[in-house]
């Protein structure tokens, strides 16, 4: 692995030829490995799940965003409270280390929940409560471990990584339902093994970021403090809004499949076209948001989204899911780590875990609203007028945020 003080050199000497990532520290390489195999196994749950919800226990679309949006949004207090947490304590590892282990340990409550909805919904919000409190403090690990001026590529680079465990968790999925007959019960407890693994990664190979503490900096009162900021105000704002108007990826292949019939045995394949995409242009997008702005990439990832859902309400015809899939992929590879690189350097470094989760925590609880309205529409109007409906707003919201750029270049 190459280390942040041979990038520093480069950048000094005024070379920038080295592959990217070569140009990331390797607290990035490392937490980019840990999120690599936990994704691994949780996607082996979000690929089988919608399935397993609608057709196996028959939910309905209403019933199902609820239990999306339950999915989505049971981390939104969680987040602030894992950042500030990790903030005031100066243990960004050990409140990840958490957030992760608690993960694990809900596969396990998946198996031990068997066809009862009330107690998935439960293990659901757990698992979620356990991705909220990990992820502020290691996306302020990315962030403390680059440098300023490629952030967007670090967190390109970490979102590869990461995908890379998304696109191979669906496969393991369907190989265990292959060799298991079809036990669901079998997949949340290989996801479970998996998700171990990730932890013990986590212990060995991620540094933290040790330091004085200055209490007082870290307080509560300082954490609510940032959106008195006008600049990281307007940001986590705009987001949250966008969120509101974003259609969930459940939702996404729940359309997919219902419009084109696709057999239900290739459903855990629907996220691979997205994770593809995400992939192959993570670290691409995120070097040009470093170099034409993370506002104008976030919003061009928006765009992609809308015109995804204007392709599903249109004519059936075969090739369609791809390129929808594809644009979906363009929507998370030019968002997801881009948002994170644009709010980052508007929060100081003591406060770095707290501010992105107060961002992340927007988007939560605005993408929860989101399902549930969603659920909402498509059980009272039917599918296509409610994808339209989503992609008008989504694109109403869009166009607003070009116009406000809340990120200055």
């Amino acid at each position: 692995m190459y280390i942040a003080a041979s990038r520093t050199s480069d950048l000094a000497s005024g070379t920038d030829r080295k592959p990217a990532l070569k140009r990331v520290s390797a607290n990035v390489l490392a937490l980019g490995m840990v999120s690599l195999v936990t994704d691994v196994s949780s996607e082996m749950v979000t690929a089988v799940l919608p399935l397993y919800l609608v057709l196996g226990l028959g939910l309905n679309p209403l019933q199902f965003g609820l239990l999306d949006g339950l999915y989505a949004g049971a981390t939104a207090v969680v987040r602030v409270l894992g950042g500030h947490l990790a903030d005031r304590w100066r243990r960004l590892k050990a409140v990840a280390g958490f957030g992760y282990g608690l993960s694990a340990v809900c596969k396990l409550g998946l198996v031990a929940a068997g066809s009862s909805v009330a107690a998935i919904g439960v293990v659901l919000a757990a698992d979620r409560t356990g991705k909220g409190l990990r992820t502020g403090p290691r996306d302020a690990l990315i962030s403390l471990s680059s440098e300023p001026a490629t952030l967007g590529r670090s967190f390109g680079v970490h979102r590869a990584m990461d995908t890379v465990g998304a696109f191979l968790g669906p496969l393991v999925a369907m190989a265990v339902l292959a060799l298991s007959l079809g036990s669901y019960s079998s997949v949340f407890f290989t996801s479970f093994c998996i998700a171990a693994i990730a932890v013990l990664l986590l212990a060995l190979f991620v540094r933290d970021r040790p330091g004085g503490v200055d209490r007082a900096a870290v307080s509560a009162r300082a954490a609510f403090g940032l959106l008195r900021q006008q600049d990281f105000r307007r940001v986590a704002l705009w987001a949250a809004l966008l969120g509101l108007v974003t259609v969930g990826d459940s939702f996404v292949y729940l359309v997919l499949q219902r419009r084109w019939e696709i057999a239900a045995t290739y459903f855990p394949l629907l996220p691979l076209g997205t994770a593809g995409v995400y992939l192959l242009l993570a670290v691409p997008l995120g070097k040009l948001a470093d170099r034409v702005g993370r506002w104008p990439v976030f919003l061009g990832g928006h765009v992609a989204l809308c015109l995804a859902l204007v392709l599903l309400c249109g004519p059936a015809y075969a090739v369609l899911p791809v390129v929808a899939l594809a644009l979906h992929g363009v929507f998370y590879a030019a968002t997801d780590g881009v948002l994170m690189a644009a709010a980052g350097p508007l929060v100081p470094a003591g406060l770095r875990a707290t501010g992105l989760a107060v961002v992340q925590t927007g988007q939560a609880v605005a993408r929860m609203l989101s399902s549930v309205l969603f659920g909402l529409a498509w059980t009272l109007w039917d599918l296509r007028p409610a994808v339209l409906v989503a992609a008008v707003c989504l694109a109403a919201v869009a166009l607003a945020a070009a116009f406000a750029k809340p990120v200055r270049p």
